[in-house]
């Protein structure tokens, strides 16, 4: 599948630019660098009862499509945000709570160390069940009814479950059904399809160059066509067609991931 687009213009992207984004694989081994977020707090309706007395935030978009994705699972009465953005010093003594109370291989398993959580993006949510009490570290959140729908339907509106029992090994964290990080249109529609974390996510992209073959991804009216771009310095020269929607996104190892959307004529 190709798109041709005659007339280019050059984006220029700071080799700072690799630690910001969507896509961002933060990990033991590759931990957080920037911490500057556009963070939107999370309406105190759709907190979990145990944690409304305190704020939550999330990343801009991130709120707006997991509001999105409640809404399509009429399920705004019945999920609940339980842990969303968290600071390195509010990770760092969650760790140490963890360990103190429940051993240091359980917060191993389970709790990220500061820098290296995800939460600290905004771009990860942990939810569960509004109406039950909750396990702020481990949330239930069961494979049936409204949190069935959710997880059925996260994809198409750019969450993935991060952590599952089937990539431990390569996460190196446990199973967490209630963990859902955004990785945005079309990226989590294709991590689903190929069943794909995101540390194999990241490494497939890597053979699509911005000078060899593209992926392209065909959702509804819209063709994506997606490919990685290495970083060459201190700034990195992208071509994208003139008169497209993209979107660009470090992935916090080595360079970029661009995304563009090829709307279809009507």
């Amino acid at each position: 599948m190709e798109v041709v687009d005659t007339k280019e213009i050059v984006i220029r992207l700071k080799h700072s630019d690799i630690y910001k984004g969507h896509l961002l694989l933060v990990n033991k081994d590759h931990p957080i660098r920037c911490l500057k977020q556009d963070l939107r707090p999370v309406p105190r309706a759709h907190i979990h009862k145990s944690e409304q007395l305190r704020m939550m935030y999330l990343e801009a978009e991130c709120l707006q499509q997991l509001l999105a994705l409640l809404q399509a699972c009429h399920a705004l009465d019945d999920i609940a945000a339980v842990s969303c953005f968290r600071s390195s010093s509010e990770q760092h003594e969650l760790c140490k709570a963890a360990a103190a109370e429940r051993g240091e291989l359980f917060a191993a398993s389970y709790v990220a160390r500061p820098h290296e959580s995800e939460h600290q993006t905004g771009l990860a949510v942990d939810v569960g069940l509004s109406k039950e009490e909750v396990d702020y570290i481990c949330p239930s959140f069961p494979d049936e009814g409204k949190s069935a729908i959710f997880k059925r339907l996260a994809a198409k509106y750019g969450f993935v479950q991060r952590y599952k029992e089937s990539k431990t090994s390569i996460t190196r964290i446990s199973c967490e059904p209630w963990h859902y990080r955004y990785v945005g249109i079309p990226h989590a529609m294709l991590m689903e399809k190929q069943d794909f974390c995101l540390e194999e996510y990241i490494l497939y992209l890597k053979q699509f160059e911005s000078n060899q073959k593209h992926l392209f991804i065909e959702q509804g009216s819209c063709i994506y066509e997606i490919y990685y771009i290495a970083s060459t310095g201190a700034e990195t020269e992208v071509m994208i067609p003139e008169q497209v929607s993209y979107t660009t996104s470090g992935n916090n190892v080595d360079g970029f991931i661009v995304t563009i959307a090829h709307w279809k004529r009507q």
